[in-house]
């Protein structure tokens, strides 16, 4: 959503929120020169779809703002505005049915097009609604609803809390790894969208949204385009943020999901270098430098994600990076930093063998298989956290569990037990070592719970994850101030399949006199019959038992066998 309130210059010209023209004083006078990144401070529209984080707790109704109050379908009562430009107005809006907060955009089409137009443009916001509301990434923004108002669509759409890229970039600029791997989130939502037959046209920090948990949402799925997308409109204007608008659509060309990943390179170009590098004093201008400029390559960003930005900006959509190529780039680059040298003591130094040497993986190369060998073989038996079982004579066992249509390895001291009745649809089963403090317990939870299940398991991750944040867990005994911290992973693979896992440590102080340190991990499957099944493993937080705990956790989600996938 771009705005299309005028720039500083008084022409009128579209400008998107963040990357703004500079202001008369600027230090870039130069109309064919790149313009920086504005400073904390400088004027903005706002961030669409997100809500500020301190904002979470007990909205209020803003009454000064015309529209506020209003009841859209008979559901959906306005709260206040998050954002607004050219295309519409983004509202806070609570959900009156299921008491729950959304945002809910207002499309607005230019009063000049003639009544046939208006219905049409109406329709393609409706269609393309609904076929983003049919993506399944946790990436994308969820979809909720399509109300019609006045024969008018508004898109109904989950409340993020967080803050926009665009909003983040007026601090500074990004690191290398944490432009990689928000970069990753937004390239897999395109690939979601491009499979779902769907393009974005305007990727922009804007509608990059960056939530709780590390949580990277990518907004506005096309809904707010008229028809004649890749083309001037009758004023001018085009549709979209100029900079960010790949070269074959500025001449009026088909797009495709090239363009969408030109687009994210200019994101990723902007995020790191903390410059727009097409953006010039007007829209001419910047649409010039989009079809003949060839950006200075980053500074910033360095090795794979240099390559991956400047494969992203040519020209040609034939010759730019596939995603495949960009993924394997930005993992590569959003990887963490090798581990330091080994430093191996000697026995015979003195001062207890402060003194040592260090080995560099060439030298450990270059010192014979023997030597080779046995140090790969003592790496084995200290990072294989199951190498230990059978040496100490620690034995398994795999439990059946029938009604429940899976089999868990859990150790064999372990004991069973289930409570007589399980409630609505939901069964579990928990086993637990002689002493207590160390529990697995499996839940499975049908497709027609009336409660429900989310769309994917990553989904569901996500919403038990802002569920312990907000309320805490009588599961695990997570109250109000436990210090909670969570950790959220949407891209774990299961048996070929996708799963998601949360894991995180937080205060028990259900026995005040004695609060206890835990830590645990959760792990989500949800089956192709719509089922889901949620592992928890749960452990100390502090002592022997939070290794072992840990190493329970490990082997039980890995070798979780669902005979119902």
């Amino acid at each position: 959503m771009s705005n299309y309130g005028g720039s500083p210059h008084g022409n009128g010209e579209p400008t998107s929120f963040i990357l703004r023209p500079p202001q008369p004083d600027a230090p870039h006078p130069d109309p064919d020169a790149p313009h920086r990144l504005p400073q904390r401070g400088a004027p903005q529209t706002g961030a669409p779809y997100a809500a500020p984080t301190q904002q979470a707790a007990q909205p209020q109704v803003d009454a000064s703002d015309p529209g506020v109050g209003r009841l859209i379908a008979g559901r959906y009562r306005l709260l206040a505005k998050l954002g607004h430009g050219g295309m519409g107005t983004v509202w806070r809006a609570e959900d009156e049915t299921v008491g729950r907060e959304v945002a809910v955009k207002e499309p607005r089409i230019p009063d000049h097009l003639p009544e046939r137009e208006r219905a049409n443009a109406f329709e393609r916001m409706r269609r393309e609604a609904r076929a983003a509301a049919r993506l399944d990434h946790p990436a994308v923004v969820n979809v909720h609803d399509v109300a019609v108002e006045d024969g008018q669509p508004w898109i109904v759409m989950e409340l993020l809390r967080g803050h926009s890229l665009g909003a983040v970039l007026q601090e500074g600029t990004l690191g290398t790894r944490e432009a990689a791997r928000i970069g990753l989130q937004v390239l897999g939502a395109l690939e979601a969208a491009h499979q779902g037959g769907i393009l974005h046209r305007d990727v922009k920090p804007d509608n990059v949204l960056l939530g709780h948990h590390d949580r990277v949402v990518l907004a506005d799925f096309g809904i707010a385009q008229i028809e004649g997308e890749t083309s001037l409109t009758d004023t001018g204007g085009f549709v979209g943020s100029p900079e960010f608008i790949a070269p074959e659509r500025v001449l009026g060309q088909r797009p495709g999901p090239a363009s969408d990943l030109w687009s994210l390179g200019v994101v990723l170009y902007a995020a790191t270098e903390g410059v727009s590098p097409f953006r010039r004093g007007n829209t001419p201008a910047t649409l010039q430098a989009v079809l003949n400029t060839t950006p200075a390559a980053p500074a910033a960003a360095q090795g794979p994600l240099a390559q991956a930005i400047n494969g992203l900006l040519l020209k040609d959509p034939s010759q730019r990076l596939s995603a495949d190529r960009v993924r394997l780039l930005l993992e590569e680059a959003a990887a963490p930093p090798p581990p330091a040298p080994t430093v191996v003591h000697s026995p015979s130094s003195g001062e207890g063998g402060r003194q040592g040497v260090t080995l560099s993986r060439r030298t450990l190369l270059g010192a014979g298989g023997a030597v080779v060998a046995a140090f790969v073989a003592m790496a084995l038996v200290l990072t294989n956290p199951f190498a230990a079982d059978t040496d100490q004579g620690d034995k398994w066992k795999q439990a059946t569990e029938k009604q429940l249509g899976a089999t868990l390895s859990v150790p064999d001291a372990y004991k069973r037990w289930q409570p007589a009745e399980s409630t609505s649809n939901e069964e579990w089963i928990r086993y637990e070592d002689p002493s207590g403090a160390v529990w697995i317990r499996l839940d499975l939870i049908r497709k027609d719970d009336p409660i429900g299940i989310a769309g994917s398991a990553a989904a569901e991750a996500y919403d038990d994850a802002e569920t312990y944040r907000e309320s805490g867990s009588t599961k695990l005994d997570i109250g109000s101030g436990s210090g909670l911290k969570m950790q959220t992973k949407a891209d774990v693979a299961y048996k070929g399949k996708k799963a998601a896992t949360n894991s995180g440590t937080y205060l028990d102080t259900s026995d005040s006199d004695n609060p206890a340190p835990r830590e645990f991990r959760i792990f989500y499957y949800k089956t192709d019959s719509g089922d889901m099944y949620k592992l928890t493993v749960l452990y100390p937080g502090k002592g022997d038992l939070t290794v072992r705990g840990r190493e329970v956790a490990e082997r039980t989600i890995k070798e979780l066998d669902i005979t119902k996938l």
